[in-house]
């Protein structure tokens, strides 16, 4: 029971009875329905998740771009060579540094958007439901899960460039944060999770059943074939 039905990954030859979509407390992370004016980076410092990308939208939109991430010991080269410099370079950017489930809420709930600019197959993406949750629209590249998580144009943009990001942060307001959170509310709570799981161990607990039933059906027959030589 995998969270998502592609991704980029190739599935090992098993039998996929269903795909269960991660799930979030319904009222863990508050609506927000006015955000700041300000684009958001929620993540690691690392490649494969775009904080170059991210920094190089926000310069050109010239939008406030805040990033919250942690940095691993094996990104720090990383950050030194390429991010941090990028970070001074451009006024408009700023780094927050990690920050902790508390303090996600307001840095999600108040930002325009949240940036989702991943450079490899990503799985799920819960960060993505999390901003969903307050609200706050998501510009995702179209990698991994993105398209089957964000719903384009309705609780965000999915794009394929940097141009199309840049064009995607000038319409964002065009969304309704509302809508947005009405999505999640449909999509991506937790009570939507376990339903899906136990309709799964459902279908499979009547699988099991009826092949059992098989099963005594042909010892049985197979008995009674044995009595009569």
């Amino acid at each position: 029971v995998p969270t998502q039905r592609t991704g980029g990954w190739p599935m090992p030859p098993v039998r996929w009875v269903g795909t269960v979509y991660h799930g979030l407390p319904r009222y863990l992370l508050r609506f927000r329905p006015k955000a700041s004016g300000y684009l958001a980076f929620l993540g690691r410092i690392s490649p494969e998740k775009g904080p170059e990308t991210a920094i190089e939208i926000a310069a050109r939109t010239g939008m406030p771009l805040k990033i919250a991430a942690k940095i691993d010991k094996v990104d720090q080269s990383y950050w030194k060579e390429r991010v941090e410099p990028q970070v001074l370079r451009n006024s408009n950017v700023e780094f927050i540094g990690e920050i902790d489930e508390r303090q996600k809420a307001d840095f999600l709930g108040n930002a325009a958007a949240l940036l989702f600019p991943i450079d490899w197959p990503e799985p799920f993406g819960l960060v993505t439901i999390e901003a969903m949750a307050c609200g706050t629209p998501v510009i995702a590249f179209r990698r991994g899960a993105v398209p089957e998580v964000i719903d384009d144009g309705v609780s965000g943009l999915i794009v394929e460039t940097v141009d199309e990001a840049v064009d995607a942060v000038r319409r964002i307001n065009g969304l309704d944060r509302a809508q947005v959170r009405r999505t999640f509310e449909e999509r991506f709570t937790v009570e939507r999770m376990c339903r899906d799981y136990v309709a799964i161990y459902g279908s499979l607990s009547e699988d099991i059943t009826e092949a059992l039933g098989s099963q005594n059906e042909r010892a049985k027959n197979a008995a009674m074939m044995t009595m009569s030589t």
